[in-house]
């Protein structure tokens, strides 16, 4: 169950094929080396499970993602590798790998940045069977492509918490999760191409960015963007997304537990308060943190927040959402900086769905509007009116993976 997404089933029947990618089958798939604390090295692989063809077809269909580009069966992999944390020390973390069952002996690659999740068996890698998380990777792995997904810092298998929002360990666990798929992929009698199609959806839009913000910049070499493709993002926190917490744009209960998760998560990086009770009234005070610490399901979480924000803050807490400073405001510039502070020298499309009730397209608007004041025009994609269980973000996420898969396709036929 998705933590943001209060409306949405937990689909209690699942197919065979979808039941068959979402197993973890205990077999070890060879590694190249052992952990030495290098970055993107390559510490173990978990093969997950395959799909023919048909199954594949299947578990999308169930999982209400578009099956129209699966050509073929797919098999997944969990990898473990080494990476930094937030703060710079050497840490693991984990992500999805999807190949596809094709003759190519070398491949695209296609990553795929995940939205907001909160409890760290929702990540890509751990492959819950109701397959929202973990179809964007199959679809594009199912398409030809290899499908590279990562779990982030403190979700799936990786130690600690997880640093919501920072885009700067989005974009090393992002790399690193390349630089471990590249050296895994050998064993499978394959080989990555330079080249990386790179998008993301929702909190994972700004993290694609920064990805290909960080490749573009030179920091390796042996990767080359051939595509970027952020869908539904909050590209624009300071100016959109908190006040739009405050003002009813956003439903209540999404706005308390997206405000809560942002000061909580950047309380353990930036030092925003010395006690919870500064800036959450009780009986939350004393809960924020223990829900935020990656084993809280989301369904408990919410259950445990307050309908409203106004319930939620304390009046210092109010100021400092709606009238930033210090730390905190400096830290919401790093976020916002995904379209400001770069220009993409790759084909490039914006994606957004029609009056998103969670992340409003004023956010797509702002990166638009800064990305033309560089000089770059970038097309924005309307994705219309896209419906997963009665929420039109989650619905673009599914709309955005086919319009993607569709653009990638016709870019890698191009060559």
């Amino acid at each position: 169950m998705k933590i943001f997404t209060l409306s949405r089933r937990v689909i209690a029947g699942v197919t065979a094929g979808a039941v068959a990618l979402g197993a973890l089958v205990a077999t070890q798939a060879p590694a190249s080396a052992t952990t030495d604390g290098e970055r993107g090295h390559l510490v173990s692989a978990r093969y997950l499970s395959g799909l023919s063809v048909p199954q594949t077809k299947t578990a999308l269909d169930q999982a209400h993602f578009n099956s129209d580009a699966v050509t073929y069966g797919v098999d997944a992999y969990q990898l473990v590798y080494s990476t930094i944390d937030a703060t710079g020390r050497p840490t693991t973390a984990s992500g999805l790998l999807v190949l596809p069952r094709s003759r190519a002996r070398t491949l695209w690659t296609v990553s795929f940045e995940h939205g907001t999740e909160s409890y760290r068996l929702d990540a890509p890698s751990m492959m819950q069977p109701d397959g929202f998380v973990s179809s964007p990777a199959i679809t594009y792995a199912a398409a030809g492509f290899a499908a590279v997904e990562p779990d982030y810092l403190g979700l799936g298998v990786g130690p600690g918490t997880h640093p919501w929002m920072d885009v700067p360990s989005e974009t090393t666990a992002s790399l690193d999760m390349l630089r471990a798929a590249r050296a895994f992929v050998p064993s499978t009698g394959r080989r990555l191409a330079p080249q990386v199609m790179i998008t993301g959806f929702s909190q994972g839009a700004s993290a694609a960015l920064g990805l290909a913000r960080a490749i573009q910049s030179g920091a390796d070499h042996r990767f080359r963007v051939a595509a970027l493709a952020p869908i539904s993002g909050a590209y624009d926190f300071q100016h959109r997304a908190l006040p739009a917490a405050f003002d009813g744009r956003i439903p209540g209960k999404m706005a308390v537990a997206y405000t809560t998760y942002l000061l909580v998560a950047w309380n353990r990086l930036h030092h925003l308060y010395a006690t919870p009770g500064e800036l959450f009234q009780d009986p939350y005070a004393g809960r924020v943190e223990a829900l935020f610490d990656g084993n809280t399901p989301g369904e408990d979480m919410l259950a445990a927040l307050p309908d409203t924000v106004g319930q939620l803050l304390t009046a210092r807490g109010v100021d400092l959402l709606q009238h930033p400073t210090g730390p905190f405001l400096a830290a919401l510039r790093v976020a916002d900086s995904v379209c400001t502070d770069w220009t993409p020298r790759v084909p490039m499309r914006l994606y957004e769905a029609i009056d998103d009730e969670q992340v409003l397209t004023t956010n797509t608007d702002s990166c638009h509007a800064a990305l033309a004041a560089r000089g770059l025009e970038v097309p924005i994609v309307n994705l219309g009116t896209p419906d997963y269980d009665g929420s039109r973000h989650l619905g673009s996420a599914v709309a955005g993976t086919a319009a993607t898969v569709r653009w990638f396709s016709q870019l890698h036929e191009q060559g």
